[in-house]
């Protein structure tokens, strides 16, 4: 199947996009760690294995993996695409105009395996072939120091697009690590032969407000909330909102404002749905958190509330209520399974879910609400802050039934 078609977080899902950890994470360093947003040094070899058995997880429930290294292997025989690109990754601000142009024309011309190598994982400038000037930048730099900086990131598929009905937003990331990886996303979105044509919600400018796919749960068909906090700008989501409705997509947008810290840097860090009318809360927010509700009016937005969110997502969705899976934990074991991400769950399934095997409460708590859960290693992939969700991207699910 080709294209994308994506209107909620929990129909049967049956093709994802995610990327398998490689050279990248062998760049993070004591030194850099904190510079490229993870909180430790991964065994690389054991984030592999953890991520082969996460994919194997998934495709033993019917799901079709697609990697984005492969995908963007494939895009960059699109000359075009690799233009893009390659300019896109060197810019002249950074390694100055007499390297900017030597390193271009070293990398257009390179296989596109080995080029889409470069780019997930870098360069640093003793890597560099002496083809060229170098101009003051390549005379000045230490042999260790990139030229082309990793995107250890791009593990977090999530964060980079996000799928909306058959339309696909092209995020724009709030920190400096993760700004590049939209231009790879953005290419096979653009270009790949099983995305061309596939209408585009965000763009994936440097020009964009900070929005990221994280922040984004779709409740139900048309009703889609994004929280507000470290990474997602109000600009962004009213952005978001106005395109959603423009091409219909959406009719309703939740705003929820979330705490800016690193704990709690996306929406999905808290609450994540694991049925049609249930979601698992970090319980510290349950009771606390609010929306304001964003509605089309005329050629703009009409913005009301705020409002308890769980209140306002019943309401956009049609629902009485929101069945709110309670771990009962004590706060000491519920701070601890939100920061190993607990509440960062992906529903293959309406009650059933993929979860980190440590959060052993949360985990039996789903169970007893009747969720299934189908348990995975994380303790090298979570070094990176991020869960099942955030490692993967929808691009085909099942509609859903009431």
């Amino acid at each position: 199947m080709s294209g994308v078609q994506v209107t909620s977080e929990v129909g049967r899902l049956r093709t994802v996009l995610l990327h398998r950890p490689g050279a990248e994470l062998q760049r993070l360093t004591p030194r850099n760690t904190a510079d490229l947003l993870f909180d430790g040094v991964p065994w690389v070899g054991r984030a592999q294995d953890e991520h082969d058995a996460f994919a194997q997880a998934l495709r033993e429930r019917d799901v079709e993996v697609l990697y984005l290294q492969q995908l963007l292997t494939e895009t960059l025989d699109v000359p075009e695409a690799r233009a893009d690109v390659v300019h896109t990754a060197v810019a002249p601000t950074v390694v100055g105009p007499t390297l900017a142009a030597t390193l271009r024309s070293w990398l257009l011309d390179l296989p596109s395996a080995e080029l889409a190598a470069h780019l997930a994982a870098g360069l640093t400038h003793d890597e560099l072939p002496r083809t060229g000037p170098e101009g003051v930048v390549g005379r000045l730099a230490g042999p260790s120091e990139f030229v082309l900086p990793p995107l250890p990131n791009l593990l977090f598929t999530r964060d980079s697009s996000v799928c909306v009905a058959d339309h696909v937003a092209i995020t724009s990331p709030s920190m400096p690590a993760r700004q590049r990886e939209v231009s790879l996303t953005g290419a096979i979105y653009r270009h790949h032969p099983r995305f061309t044509g596939t209408p585009l919600l965000y763009g994936g400018s440097g020009e964009e407000a900070w929005f990221e796919g994280g922040d984004v749960l779709l409740l139900a068909p048309g009703v889609v909330a994004v929280g507000v906090g470290q990474r997602t700008t109000p600009a962004g989501v009213e952005a978001f909102a106005l395109r959603a409705f423009a091409s219909g997509v959406a009719s309703t947008v939740l705003a929820v404002p979330i705490a800016q810290e690193r704990a709690t840097m996306h929406l999905d860090t808290i609450c994540t749905m694991v049925d049609v009318d249930a979601v698992v809360m970090f319980p510290a927010v349950a009771d606390t958190l609010e929306a304001w509700t964003v509605t089309a009016n005329g050629d703009g937005v009409e913005v009301t509330g705020p409002e308890p969110f769980l209140a306002a997502a019943a309401k956009a969705m049609q629902r009485g209520e929101l069945r709110v899976v309670d771990t009962g934990l004590d706060p000491v074991t519920a701070e601890r399974e939100q920061w190993d991400d607990g509440n960062n769950t992906l529903a293959i399934a309406p009650g059933l879910v993929v979860a980190y095997e440590r959060n052993v409460v949360t985990n039996q708590a789903l169970e007893s609400a009747g969720v299934e859960v189908v348990r995975i290693a994380g303790s090298e992939l979570g070094s990176g802050r991020g869960g099942p969700r955030c490692m993967s991207c929808p691009v085909l699910r099942e509609p859903v039934c009431s």
